[in-house]
């Protein structure tokens, strides 16, 4: 089975990742994005791992969501799982609302 990770996807990874060199250190960016390669390895891995989500908006509707690895566990990765692969959707903190944030365009609001 094959994984693709969108556009959106790598956009958040990488406004996040910029944001830990900034606000943290580099080291800091690098075990965020290690952990984020480490979650999408196990949802590849096992496709249905994560939960369903629960959005009303049909774009939304097919998608699942797991908790990224420890220490980075306020992200989330949301993800579709096909019967040709994984796609990776979006990657954000969680203490956000989520069911708009996820119609947005990374980097909006």
């Amino acid at each position: 089975m094959s994984t693709t990770k969108s556009a959106h996807f790598l956009t958040d990874v990488e406004l996040t990742y910029e944001w830990y060199a900034l606000s943290a250190s580099w080291e800091v960016a690098e075990r965020y994005l290690g952990a984020i390669e480490a979650t999408c390895a196990l949802i590849a891995s096992h496709p249905r791992i994560g939960t369903a989500v629960e959005f009303l908006h049909p774009r939304l509707a097919s998608w699942r969501f797991l908790v990224v690895m420890r220490p980075f566990h306020r992200h989330i990765v949301f993800y579709e799982a096909t019967d040709g692969g994984t796609i990776f959707r979006r990657a954000m903190h969680g203490h956000r609302n989520l069911p708009r944030r996820l119609r947005e365009a990374p980097g909006a609001g």
